[in-house]
């Protein structure tokens, strides 16, 4: 049996159109991401500042890594956009940042800090 086509032309087609497909799909624009290159404090005033006065208590003692699982999944554009505002809420709700805002308003901090229960009443 002899074949009329030559050896190996069913293949320059299929080539020709998957190589199309590459080229074309390389060239389609990506989306930009509009967050990139912003600080983690205006990220906070952007995103979530709407519904939260200040950064402080959102962390609420999580790890930055599941912290940052939360918000990209939920509230940020992107997962480097989630590490960097993790990364600030976990340093605003740090135990070091607050000694130093007492410092600053000149009172002690700590338990010190509490109100004394009334004196007793000593009656006559």
């Amino acid at each position: 049996m002899t074949s009329l086509q030559k050896p190996g032309r069913g293949w320059i087609a299929p080539l020709i159109a998957v190589s199309a497909a590459v080229l074309l799909t390389g060239a389609v624009a990506r989306a930009q991401n509009l967050d990139a290159e912003k600080p983690p404090a205006k990220l906070f005033a952007d995103a979530c500042a709407s519904c939260h006065r200040n950064p402080r208590g959102l962390a609420k003692g999580r790890f930055t890594l599941t912290l940052a699982w939360f918000l990209r999944d939920h509230y940020t554009s992107g997962p480097d956009s989630a590490k960097a505002l993790a990364s600030y809420l976990v340093s605003v709700d740090s135990p070091a940042a607050k000694p130093r805002a007492a410092a600053k308003s000149g009172k002690p901090a700590g338990p010190s800090r509490s109100p004394r229960p009334p004196a007793p009443v000593t009656g006559r």
